[in-house]
């Protein structure tokens, strides 16, 4: 039955859509989702913040934090960073991950609450202890640029890794930055060549441009990486975290 419903999304559309009709927040949030992506039936952006305000008045953490995601992109409401930042901090306050990276977001750009880089920090860490891997990537960048927190390259350095390792790919790119610059030229091939295959176009295109003019390993990624390149941003390669 799993096999089946992976396979056909127009009917495991049906199938959540009639739990999350039974009042199951867990299939509620998930046939939000669906509605978000478009998976199995046709996108609907304000009827998915529907159901995830019906699983949020159950008090599911998750839902919470996805009308948080909702009002902070527009998604099928009107954006409200504010209102974003306080739905965000109800599911970070009960531990949950994500609530907690996203809320660190807001706190980084100053958007719907005070910049405040000592809160983004603490709330990135919060979420990084719990093997949140894109959190970890942050925590590195917070450590490299000292926001929130004394600069350290060596915390960073081992951050970056630890989500490099958990297969998040802006800390691949910035774990093999690391590697680069302490002239480990193969083992930053690695990383690179792992970052560019999971990650956007635009970071496909930053590992092109970090790689480009190096010798060995990192020569044979930049030929094989600008041969694959295809349908790239125009925007030009930039600093991601």
């Amino acid at each position: 039955m799993r096999e089946l419903l992976a396979e056909d999304t127009k009917l495991t559309a049906d199938v959540v859509r009639a739990l999350a009709r039974e009042g199951l927040p867990q299939a509620q949030v998930c046939y939000g989702r669906m509605l978000l992506a478009g998976t199995g039936l046709a996108a609907d952006a304000a009827g998915a913040f529907s159901w995830f305000q019906r699983a949020a008045d159950a008090g599911d953490i998750d839902a919470i934090n996805m009308i948080g995601r909702c009002l902070d992109n527009g998604w099928g409401t009107a954006e409200d960073p504010g209102a974003a930042a306080a739905h965000y901090q109800r599911a970070a306050e009960a531990g949950y991950a994500w609530a907690q990276y996203n809320l660190g977001h807001l706190y980084l750009d100053g958007r719907g609450v005070a910049r405040d880089f000592d809160r983004a920090y603490a709330l990135y860490l919060r979420a990084a202890k719990q093997q949140h891997e894109r959190a970890m990537n942050l925590v590195g960048r917070c450590c490299e640029e000292g926001w929130g927190t004394p600069r350290d390259l060596a915390r960073a350095a081992e951050w970056y890794r630890r989500s490099a390792e958990g297969g998040y790919f802006r800390g691949q790119f910035n774990w093999a930055t690391i590697l680069l610059r302490s002239s480990r030229p193969d083992m930053a091939a690695e990383w690179f060549e792992r970052a560019a295959k999971g990650g956007t176009p635009c970071v496909h295109a930053a590992v092109i441009d970090a790689v480009t003019g190096a010798g060995g390993a990192l020569r044979d990624l930049a030929a094989r990486l600008k041969a694959e390149l295809k349908d790239v941003s125009a925007d030009p390669p930039r600093r991601i975290f």
